[in-house]
C-alpha cells in the first residue's frame, strides 16, 4: 500500500466481531444448542479475521479496499451517488451507492475516521433513513 499525506488508511475496530461472538455465546442456552452458537460465533470469528486482513484507504480520487497488502477493488468518488452509516456506535454497516451498484460493508474500521473521510472526500452524500430512492 502506498501512503502519501493525502491518503488515509483507516484503523481497524474489533467491536463488531466481538459483539457478534458475544451474541453467539449468549445463544448457548437455546434449545438447539450448540448449533446457533456455533454458527454465530464462527461468523464473528470470520469478521475478526477480516478486521485484521482488510484495509480501507481513502486516496485523492478513490476509495481502495486492500486485503493483506493486495488491492482488491477501487471505488472512484465520481461514481458515488450516496453513502450512509447504519448504527455507527456499534459499529454497524456502511452503505454506499455507485452509478452501477450498491454496496454494504460491515464497519470493521474506526467509525469516526470513516465518517470524517466520507464527509471530507465526498461531501453531503449521506442519505437520511427516510429518503426514497432517486
Amino acid at each position: 500500500m502506498s501512503s502519501t499525506p493525502n491518503n488515509v488508511t483507516l484503523k481497524p475496530d474489533v467491536r463488531l466481531p466481538l459483539l457478534v461472538v458475544a451474541l453467539g455465546t449468549a445463544l448457548l442456552p437455546l434449545p438447539l444448542h450448540p448449533w446457533p452458537t456455533f454458527v454465530v460465533v464462527l461468523f464473528g470469528l470470520f469478521l475478526l479475521l477480516q478486521t485484521f486482513s482488510l484495509r480501507l484507504e481513502f486516496e485523492e480520487r478513490a476509495l481502495i479496499v486492500w486485503q493483506n497488502g493486495r488491492e482488491l477493488r477501487r471505488f472512484p468518488y465520481d461514481q458515488w451517488l450516496a453513502w450512509r452509516l447504519f448504527a455507527p456506535w456499534l459499529p454497524g454497516l456502511f452503505y454506499f451507492r455507485e452509478t452501477k451498484s450498491i454496496h454494504f460493508l460491515p464497519i470493521l474500521f474506526s467509525p469516526k475516521e470513516l465518517r470524517d473521510q466520507l464527509e471530507s472526500r465526498l461531501g453531503p452524500l449521506e442519505q437520511p433513513a427516510n429518503d426514497s430512492d432517486p
